[in-house]
C-alpha cells in the first residue's frame, strides 16, 4: 500500500500538492493558548513530511506562479495603508518598523555569518525568526540567480525550508511572550490600567470592566411628546443637542395626521410623536422612562441604508472621529464599524480617520449617500476581477524587477521578479483609493491569491526539502536553533527600548507595534487579550504594512549578503 502511494504522489504532484495544503491547514489549525502554526508553517511541515515519503517532483514555473499571485495580492491589500503610513502622523510606529526590521537583517547576517551558514540556511533562519514566510520566496529567486552550480542552488533552496522549519516556532512564541509577559514585568505596567488611560484619551467608553465598547446596535423608535416636555418649543436641532454625546436624532415627526421631515429648524409642538433615532441602550435608559413609546409603523417607515464606504476625500483625512462626527453631513448617521487593512479600529471621538480607510455606516438613505459623497465612494460587493490590470500588473512588475538593480559595496542587487511584482501590487492597490473603480479585486479573490498562493509555495518548498530535511538537520546542528532565539529576541529587544527611551510611546501602542514590526498579529491579539482593550492595533496598523513589504524584500538581501 505504502509503496503504491508513493508511485501514485510521484506520478500525480500536482494531487500531493493538493495534499499538502489540506494537511498544512489541518496542522495550522491546531492552538496551544494563543500559539498556533497557522496554514503557512503548517503547509511546510506538511511538506516536509509527503517529501521524507515520496520524492515528489516540483515544477519551478508552478513555485513561480503561485508565489507572483501571493506577493501581487499582499501589495495590493497593504498598498492604501502603506503609501498612508508614509505620509501620515503615525510615524512612531513606521520609525519602529524600520529600527525592528533593519536589525532583524543585520542580526540575521552576522548571525549566519558566525556560525559559517550558507545562503540557504541563513534565509530560512531569517525567515523563520522573524516570521516572515513570504521572505522564502524572494531567498529562493535569489538562490536561482547566483552563479553556482544547479546541484548547489537546489540544495541551498532546500535549507531555507529546513531553517525556517527550525526556527518558526520559537520565532512565533517568542515574540508573543516577550511581549505579553517579558515588557510588562521589565517596564512594570499593568496592561489593562495602561489601556483604559488610553481609551479614555481617546474617548472611549467601557460598558463593563474590562470590555471596551466600541459600537453599540442602533435603534429607531417612536415617542410623544407630552405637555411640559422639556423639548416642546425647541427645534429639532436644538432637541438633539441636549444629548449630543449620545447621537440621538429626529428623523421625522406625526403632527395630527401629517408626517413631517423633521429638519434641524423644524419647531417641536406637545403632542407630537417624535421618530428618534440611536444606540438602543441609551434609548431605553435615558429617553424610555421620560416618555410614552407608541407603535407608529407608517411614521417609522423610513427607509434605511448599509454602505462600506472607501474614505478618499483629503479633507477628511487626518480629523478625529469626534471632529467628523459635528460635521451637519453627518446628522443622522451612525458608525458601524472602522477598518484598516485587515484590521478593525476601535470607534472612539479620539480615532484619527486616515486615507484608504473603510467606514461601514447606516442611517436613513439620503444621508448615507449625502455622506458618503463627503467621505468618498461606496464600494459595492462585486465578483468581477480586473484580470487585464492583474496581468499586465505582474508581468510589468516583474519586467522592471529584472532590469532594475544597483550595488551596494561589491555586492550587485537586482529587485527580481518577486521584489517587482510586490511592488507593482503596491502600485495598483494605492491607486485603487484614487481611482475606486481601477483594477478592482474582491476581497476574497485577494484573501485567496495572499493565503491559498503562500500556502502551496511553502507546501511546495517543503517537499522539495523533504528528502533531505533530516540530514541537513544534523548538518545545521543545534546552533541553528539558538541562533534562531538570537535573530528573534534582538529585534524585539532594541524595538522596545527604541519605542520606551528614544520615541516615549504610550506602552499600549508601543507593544502594538512591536507586533507589527515582526507582523505576528497573534501576539497583537494577546496584547489585546492581556490589556483587555482593542487599542493595540492602534499602533500594530501603521507598523504591519511596512514590516511586510520589508522583511519579504530582505529574502533577497540575506542571501546576496552571506553568498558575497
Amino acid at each position: 500500500m505504502s509503496a503504491w502511494l508513493e508511485q501514485f504522489l510521484v506520478r500525480y504532484p500536482e494531487l500531493a500538492l493538493f495534499l499538502v495544503i489540506a494537511g498544512g491547514y489541518w496542522i495550522g489549525s491546531f492552538k496551544i493558548g494563543a500559539f498556533s502554526l497557522g496554514p503557512v508553517t503548517g503547509a511546510l511541515f506538511a511538506g516536509l513530511l509527503v517529501g521524507q515519503f515520496a520524492h515528489v517532483p516540483v515544477s519551478g514555473m508552478t513555485k513561480s506562479f503561485l508565489f507572483l499571485l501571493f506577493l501581487f495580492g499582499i501589495g495590493y491589500s497593504v498598498g492604501p495603508q502603506f503609501m498612508q503610513a508614509l505620509k501620515r502622523d503615525g510615524l512612531k510606529p513606521i520609525l519602529m518598523a524600520l529600527v525592528v526590521c533593519l536589525t532583524g537583517l543585520a542580526t540575521s547576517i552576522v548571525v549566519a555569518k558566525a556560525l559559517g551558514l550558507d545562503p540557504g540556511f541563513a534565509a530560512g533562519l531569517m525567515s523563520g525568526s522573524l516570521t516572515n514566510s513570504a521572505s522564502m520566496g524572494t531567498a529562493t529567486d535569489a538562490i536561482n540567480g547566483l552563479a553556482i552550480p544547479e546541484t548547489d542552488r537546489a540544495r541551498f533552496v532546500a535549507h531555507i525550508a529546513v531553517a525556517d522549519a527550525v526556527t518558526y516556532i520559537f520565532g512565533y512564541a517568542g515574540v508573543i511572550l516577550f511581549c505579553t509577559v517579558v515588557v510588562p514585568a521589565l517596564l512594570k505596567l499593568d496592561l489593562k490600567t495602561e489601556a483604559l488611560k488610553l481609551e479614555q484619551a481617546l474617548g472611549m467608553t467601557r460598558a463593563k470592566p474590562g470590555i471596551a465598547s466600541a459600537w453599540r446596535k442602533f435603534e429607531l423608535r417612536a415617542y410623544r411628546l407630552p405637555e411640559g416636555s422639556p423639548l416642546v418649543g425647541l427645534s429639532a436641532a436644538a432637541a438633539e443637542a441636549r444629548a449630543a454625546e449620545h447621537r440621538l436624532f429626529i428623523h421625522r415627526l406625526r403632527r395630527a395626521d401629517r408626517i413631517i421631515e423633521a429638519e434641524p429648524g423644524t419647531s417641536l409642538q406637545a403632542g407630537d410623536v417624535i421618530a428618534l433615532s440611536g444606540p438602543r441602550q441609551i434609548i431605553v435608559e435615558l429617553v424610555g422612562p421620560r416618555g410614552e413609546e407608541v407603535e407608529d409603523q407608517e411614521l417609522l417607515d423610513i427607509p434605511l441604508s448599509l454602505a462600506d464606504v472607501l474614505l478618499i476625500n483629503r479633507k477628511l483625512a487626518g480629523t478625529s472621529l469626534g471632529e467628523a462626527s459635528e460635521q451637519d453631513w453627518t446628522r443622522g448617521l451612525y458608525l458601524r464599524s472602522l477598518r484598516r487593512g485587515d484590521q478593525e479600529i476601535p470607534v472612539a471621538g479620539g480615532v484619527v480617520l486616515q486615507r484608504g480607510d473603510m467606514l461601514r455606516i447606516v442611517g436613513p438613505e439620503s444621508v448615507v449617500e449625502r455622506a458618503a459623497a463627503q467621505i468618498g465612494t461606496i464600494v459595492a460587493p462585486s465578483t468581477n476581477i480586473d484580470f487585464i490590470v492583474l496581468g499586465l500588473a505582474i508581468f510589468f512588475g516583474g519586467v522592471a524587477g529584472v532590469l532594475l538593480s544597483f550595488t551596494v559595496g561589491n555586492v550587485k542587487i537586482s529587485l527580481s521578479t518577486s521584489v517587482g511584482t510586490l511592488l507593482a501590487g503596491l502600485l495598483v492597490g494605492y491607486l485603487r483609493t484614487q481611482f475606486p473603480l481601477f483594477g478592482r479585486i474582491p476581497d476574497g479573490a485577494v484573501s485567496l491569491m495572499t493565503s491559498l498562493g503562500l500556502a502551496a509555495f511553502v507546501g511546495l518548498t517543503g517537499i522539495h526539502a523533504g528528502p533531505i530535511f533530516l540530514s541537513a538537520l544534523k548538518e545545521s546542528g543545534i546552533g541553528l536553533l539558538l541562533g534562531g532565539v538570537v535573530v528573534t529576541l534582538v529585534p524585539q529587544i532594541v524595538g522596545i527600548l527604541f519605542g520606551h527611551f528614544a520615541l516615549r510611546m504610550n506602552p499600549i501602542l508601543l507593544l502594538g507595534a512591536l507586533t507589527g514590526s515582526q507582523t505576528v498579529t497573534a501576539a497583537m491579539a494577546a496584547v489585546q487579550e492581556r490589556s483587555g482593550s482593542p487599542v493595540a492595533v492602534l499602533g500594530y496598523t501603521p507598523a504591519y504594512p511596512v514590516a511586510n513589504i520589508l522583511l519579504t524584500t530582505w529574502g533577497t538581501i540575506i542571501v546576496l549578503a552571506v553568498a558575497g
